[in-house]
């Protein structure tokens, strides 16, 4: 009996356990050199993996844990920053790993040290859109939902990553940005302060009409159209005498700068029709040509 069992023991600890060392210490990377070798084994590979599993599930803890109660602007920033945050303990915990098994990471750094220079070198623009995405998140110049403009087109931001953010623009197109543009460029940002902005339609009326009469006319464009907030309350610029009309505008508040162009071409088509029934002109540029005779002058200058 005793010896059936110390046979069982031997196949176990010299065949199948022999077996599984043998593979957990079979060599796939073998650099450096003989003073210095860096061997790299399944045993090592698998040590990584476990420990970046586990890592991964302390990580989503500590998100959950910190954006419970939190509100979902709050949130969305928070997970933005906290993604850069768990990249660099990925790597941290990667490097302890490799270390604790009894690798020198100072010499795998020394020999990587030209590929991490031309890395660096390659990803500097990445590098410096995850900065411009931190300063972003922290400072809050620029939240989901605002209303900007850059580069002469408007946009509506809609989701901001730590390397680009998405605007949405008038005509239903994606722009993404990467985000050291914010940093490094002047954006108009129409909902900085408040959601309110003021917009404005220019249109110019012939010489000799009613200015009163104009100035209510263009009032009541404007607040019989929808979108149009009544306080703060629309009012009317005269601006200027100009060549070949009298050039007025008529300034409103909207709460959606985003669809504020549909809203002037309907105030245009308000402003065209009361203009029409109350005989207001919208004069077109007029320029007096004058014609001399020359040959005429000569003669006369002849004579």
């Amino acid at each position: 009996m005793q010896q059936g069992v110390d046979q069982v023991k031997e196949v176990i600890e010299e065949d199948i356990w022999g077996t599984i060392q043998d593979f957990l210490n079979y060599s796939l990377i073998n650099v450096g050199s003989e003073e210095n070798p860096i061997r790299i084994t399944v045993w090592v590979i698998l040590l990584v993996i476990v420990a970046f599993l586990l890592t991964n599930i302390v990580m989503r803890g500590i998100r959950i844990f910190f954006t419970r109660k939190m509100e979902e602007p709050d949130k969305l920033k928070f997970i933005s920053v906290f993604k850069f945050i768990r990249y660099l303990v990925y790597v941290v915990v990667i490097i302890v790993t490799l270390s604790s098994a009894g690798i020198d990471i100072t010499i795998l750094l020394t020999a990587s040290a030209a590929l991490f220079v031309g890395l660096g070198l390659a990803l500097q623009e990445l590098f410096q859109d995850i900065i411009g995405g931190l300063f972003i998140i922290i400072d809050k110049s620029l939240l989901v939902g605002d209303v900007v403009e850059m580069d002469g087109r408007v946009g509506r931001v809609i989701d901001i990553k730590l390397r680009t953010t998405r605007l949405l623009t008038r005509d239903d197109k994606v722009m993404i940005i990467p985000n050291h543009k914010f940093t490094s460029e002047i954006i108009l940002n129409f909902t900085q302060n408040h959601r309110t902005t003021r917009e404005l339609v220019r249109v110019g009326v012939a010489y000799g009409s009613d200015t009163e009469k104009v100035k209510k006319l263009l009032l009541e464009s404007v607040h019989e159209q929808a979108g149009i907030t009544k306080k703060p309350s629309p009012f009317v610029l005269f601006e200027d005498f100009g060549d070949s009309a009298l050039i007025f505008s008529v300034n409103f508040f909207v709460t959606d700068s985003f669809v504020d162009p549909k809203i002037k071409s309907q105030v245009r088509y308000n402003i065209d029709q009361k203009f029409r029934e109350h005989n207001i002109t919208i004069p077109f540029p007029q320029r007096d040509v004058h014609f001399f005779n020359r040959s005429s002058k000569e003669e006369d200058h002849e004579e």
